[in-house]
Parts: structure tokens; sequence; C-alpha cells
């Protein structure tokens, strides 16, 4: 059962990461940060390995009561998590190609008040060591924190998760309260 167990939370890891990918592909593309694409990219790496491991966990499956069908269905899944990865990474690579955008998204684009930014916490933040409910970034900033990569693992932030010093964190929100966003992380400014 803990075979089953662990197939079972790769493949939710490879949705989940999947998911993010997308949705930071889309913000890339429509704030034409380079960054952000950067981050996609990073994560079409690390899904590359994420899949290719799972698919060798489900393969060393040999109980005897593995139908070999049900585990072609499962791979299947699987090989859909890493198609939807590699066309987010494909709409990231129109950041980093430097394709001008469409007229119209350009005009969105520049007229947007929303940016986004990447931030390394410092050590000697106020915010590190704390959760984000605590740090309450959103309410000193009014940026609200996306995603997080810390080492090589990307973290889909909740209200209890931790922010530890080297964390980058990506946050959206409006331009007016970026500096501010990035002084508290970096632990420039005190709260």
């Amino acid at each position: 059962m803990d075979h089953w167990r662990r197939i079972t939370q790769d493949l939710v890891k490879l949705k989940n990461t999947s998911e993010m990918m997308i949705d930071l592909a889309y913000t890339a593309v429509l704030l034409n940060s380079r960054y952000i694409a950067e981050e996609v990219q990073l994560l079409e790496e690390q899904m590359d390995e994420l899949h290719i491991d799972f698919q060798c966990r489900v393969l060393t499956r040999t109980e005897e009561d593995a139908n070999p069908r049900d585990l072609l269905g499962i791979i299947r899944m699987g090989n859909v998590t890493e198609r939807i990865a590699d066309a987010a990474a494909e709409i990231a690579e129109v950041v980093l190609r430097g394709i001008e955008p469409h007229p119209v998204l350009e005009m969105v684009i520049q007229d947007a008040e929303e940016t986004v930014e990447r931030v390394v916490v410092g050590e000697g933040s106020p915010v590190a060591g704390k959760t984000l409910k605590e740090a309450a970034i959103a309410d000193e900033t009014g940026m609200w924190v996306l995603v997080i990569r810390r080492d090589n693992k990307w973290i889909r932030p909740g209200p209890d998760t931790v922010l530890l010093p080297g964390d980058v964190v990506i946050a959206s929100g409006y331009s007016e309260g970026e500096e501010d966003f990035k002084n508290l992380l970096t632990g420039q400014i005190q709260k």
C-alpha cells in the first residue's frame, strides 16, 4: 500500500507543479516578465525529473495483482501533466526570446498597475522564520506571494508557510508596493 500511496503523492505533485507552471507562464507573458519566464524554465527541468521518477516508480510495481492496463492508465495521467508543463515552458519561451507582444497586449502591459517582483529573503529580514500569515506581507506592502522557491523546490504557499532566509519569493501587486516588498524581504527595513 505504501507504494500506491507514493505513486499517488507523486501524481499530485506532478499535477500541482504543472498547474503552477501554467499560472506563472501566463503571468510572465501578461507582465512581460523575464525572470518569471526563467522560473518556469527552471520548473520545467524539475518537472522532467519528477516525471521520470514517477514513471519508474509505476513501472517497478510488480505485485501479481497489478493489471498492466491499470499501470498504463496511471502513466498516461503523468504524461498529461508533462505535456502541460511543456506547454507552459513554450509560453514562457515567448518572453525569453524577446518576441514583441501583440500591440493590444502591449497596451495592457503598459496600462497595468500590477507588477511582479522576485526577492530573496535576507538573513536579517523581519519576515524570516515567520509564517506568511504572521509576516502580513500583503498588508505591509500590497504584494501577494505567488510562489516560493526554496533550493530546488517550488512551493505554492499558504498562510502557514514559513519564510526562510534564502527563499526566493515571487509576488505580484501594485507597483507602489514594490520597493517596500523588496526592502521588507531583504531586511533593509524593519516592521
